[in-house]
């Protein structure tokens, strides 16, 4: 079953590059833009790590809480973001099980082992507002998004 726009987002906790447990239902009152990457470490994953990490205030004044995940381990994910500066922007470790996450969002390619490149909102509600999946080395349009979320209000 392929997840829609309107379908209710499921629910997760996963880890943080520090650790912390990121748990989506405690997010209720904010939208939350998950932007699944493949792996860390490679080009086009930095640079849409880094259009997140440049427009997180942006994000945040549209009440929107940007995270990226990927099925990268912890200690992986906290290397990554502190050699690429990232400040702000939480990135999300989908590791064990492995890409649980990505499977329950139907974006996990179970070929190569990691999820598509993916922007999915989630809304105040709980529900999949925006859902775009781009071809792998395709940087997503930040624009895109930031302008979905100036649409909406």
């Amino acid at each position: 079953m392929k997840l829609k726009k309107g379908d209710l987002a499921p629910q997760f906790n996963l880890s943080d590059q520090h650790n912390k447990e990121f748990k989506l239902g405690k997010f209720k009152g904010k939208k939350i833009l998950l932007s699944f990457h493949p792996l860390a470490w490679t080009s086009v994953c930095k640079k849409q790590m880094r259009s997140m990490e440049e427009n997180y205030h942006t994000f945040t004044e549209f009440n929107t809480i940007p995270v990226g995940i990927s099925v990268d381990s912890v200690p992986c994910k906290y290397a990554w973001a502190k050699s690429i500066g990232l400040k702000h922007l939480k990135i999300l470790s989908d590791f064990w099980p492995h890409g649980e996450v990505a499977k329950s969002y139907d974006i996990f390619r179970k070929v190569e082992g990691f999820s598509e490149r993916a922007n999915i909102l989630v809304s105040e509600s709980g529900v999949v507002g925006f859902i775009k999946i781009y071809n792998l080395p395709e940087l997503p349009n930040i624009k895109e998004i930031l302008e979905f979320l100036a649409q909406r209000g």
